[in-house]
């Protein structure tokens, strides 16, 4: 598996996206969201995306050139329109919305519809963590988990995200699907030929699998049953009634070129912990669940893992697939 450095394959990258059809301002945004999920050790929603992305702008399914705008504002609550374009330029303006609503209302919310992948969801809580406040975010995502005691996928795999500053350390990173897993391993999984443990997917018949395609065909199992798919229903709903997103069973499968356009949700809310207790109040608190929480000798704080391995990429670079890499380099030629 070649190692890139990280500026080539930033570059490398990037071009591919705009000889699909990417302004380069949209191309660059989602670059770097997938390169921080790369780093980390994500690479379901690395570069990964990269030919899948290139595929549905080329069919017509997302337009790369769209700009995203502020299609409402009201009091703290705002709703961006993505415009059927690339996801991540219009989360972004939905975190600088919700961060200007946080700092003049102690609270912010932004939902984003006409959407697309939004890749790691914990990506987009970033610059919330550095300007010391709370992010939470949401998204669906096509059909992929069955309503609880049915068969019929509705449900997105509907990551949640949610990030807490430190003071003297990263923050605490939480990124979850409501999936046992999150879909993209098994896209990764079928791309590589290997088999998935049981209790990840079931088949078209509601039956579990270790076959990847049968499994992306099928359902994904939710994570805790019940109550993930609970979950997945509160996240549905969250990210498209307040703004007129598609619900998952509306759009079609990401991992097809052919389809409709997405028009999926996210939704992020951004919390001033100033405007509430106080930041020392809300750093002495954090600060000693989190050390209860050390002192039993086996526990791991969530993000910690992931943002080691993001310093070792930015010193040694990305592993990357060798059929991966060639179709970005086809893509870029």
């Amino acid at each position: 598996m070649p190692n890139i450095p990280l500026i080539e394959l930033e570059a490398l990258s990037i071009k591919a996206l705009q000889r699909a059809g990417a302004s380069e301002g949209n191309a660059a945004s989602t670059v770097n969201a997938l390169l921080y999920a790369d780093k980390q050790g994500t690479a379901s929603h690395g570069v990964s995306r990269i030919p899948q992305y290139a595929g549905h702008m080329g069919a017509g399914r997302i337009d790369g050139r769209a700009q995203a705008k502020l299609l409402r504002q009201h009091a703290a609550v705002s709703i961006i329109d993505a415009a059927d374009g690339l996801a991540f330029p219009a989360c972004d303006l939905a975190i600088h919305q919700a961060m200007i609503a946080a700092r003049a209302y102690g609270i912010g919310l932004a939902s984003v519809t006409n959407s697309y992948h939004a890749g790691a969801a914990i990506y987009h809580l970033e610059a919330v963590a550095k300007a010391n406040m709370v992010g939470l975010a949401f998204s669906n995502s096509p059909a992929a988990i069955a309503a609880w005691g049915g068969k019929r996928p509705l449900f997105g795999t509907n990551p949640l995200a949610a990030i807490f500053p430190r003071q003297h350390a990263h923050p605490l990173a939480i990124d979850l699907a409501m999936s046992e897993v999150a879909r993209g391993k098994l896209m990764v999984a079928a791309k590589e030929g290997k088999a998935i443990p049981l209790g990840w997917a079931m088949d078209e018949a509601g039956e579990p699998t270790t076959d990847p395609a049968k499994g992306l065909k099928g359902s994904m199992a939710p994570t805790g049953g019940v109550k993930g798919s609970m979950l997945a229903l509160t996240i549905e709903l969250l990210v498209t009634a307040l703004c007129g997103a598609h619900l998952g069973f509306e759009a079609d499968s990401f991992f097809d070129v052919q389809g409709n356009k997405p028009r999926i949700g996210q939704l992020f809310i951004v919390i001033d912990p100033a405007a509430m207790g106080g930041m020392d109040v809300f750093h002495e608190r954090s600060e000693t669940l989190i050390a209860a929480m050390l002192a039993d000798g086996g526990v791991r704080l969530p993000g910690v893992r992931r943002y080691a391995n993001a310093a070792k990429a930015e010193k040694d670079g990305i592993n990357v697939p060798e059929a991966l890499l060639k179709q970005i380099r086809d893509l870029a030629a």
